[in-house]
């Protein structure tokens, strides 16, 4: 199952932004308004160099906008101290990069198990299976392929059970069955949890898949679905 068409109500909202604009050499996007609720999937679509990475980055806390608001949870994170936005960062969000970011010297298995401790959260063995990697638990991050290692990145993200999963081109590096897999897992996560997903990608097919796409153009973020 991949979308919900379930109503909402103004308590299930766990991502809002409010006139997002911003800027480097030129504009990237400029009053950008959205919502996300629970058990509730977004994409977001445009050509390389359109914002949509800096646009995922501001609102999952990386990047601060020019101008604009994001509350996440119903909390204003500009007006979270130091400790509580650390404490969101580690517990509530969760950021699904094209790199994997994962620690070399460490096991596969060791990867994951940092951020069960880190939450105290236990490790899903059913989701480790899913994900194709409980035959490479014990293998050092240097000795696995870019596909296995994406997977145990993705895998260590959903074990700490966050309420936002942020996906930048999360199939990249992953052959057409792994990535159905990974995709598979991350919906059946966030309807299981309660949870949402705010998804960057080129692939229009995956776009489909979401309650909302939206497509960064010239600036604007334009709905589409």
């Amino acid at each position: 199952m991949f979308s919900s068409s379930q109503s909402k109500k103004s308590d299930d909202i766990l991502l809002k932004c409010e006139g997002i604009s911003h800027s480097f050499e030129y504009p990237l996007f400029c009053d950008v308004n959205l919502s996300l609720d629970k058990k509730e999937s977004i994409a977001v679509l445009g050509i390389s160099g359109s914002g949509k990475s800096s646009l995922l980055h501001i609102l999952s806390t990386l990047l601060k906008p020019n101008s604009g608001k994001v509350y996440i949870d119903s909390q204003d994170i500009y007006d979270l101290k130091d400790d509580e936005l650390l404490r969101l960062r580690r517990e509530d969000i969760g950021i699904i990069f094209q790199a994997h970011y994962l620690f070399n010297g460490f096991s596969a298995y060791e990867n994951i198990e940092l951020s069960s401790i880190l939450t105290n959260k236990k490790i899903d063995i059913n989701l480790l299976k899913l994900f194709g990697i409980e035959n490479i638990l014990n293998k050092k991050v240097t000795e696995l392929s870019g596909g296995q290692q994406q997977r145990v990145s993705i895998a260590r993200i959903l074990t700490k059970q966050p309420k936002i999963v942020f996906a930048d081109e999360p199939t990249g590096n992953l052959d057409r069955q792994n990535a159905r897999n990974v995709i598979e897992a991350i919906f059946d996560y966030i309807y299981d949890k309660d949870a949402a997903l705010f998804l960057v990608t080129h692939d229009e097919d995956l776009a489909k898949k979401c309650d909302k796409i939206y497509r960064l153009k010239e600036a604007n973020l334009i709905r589409e679905k």
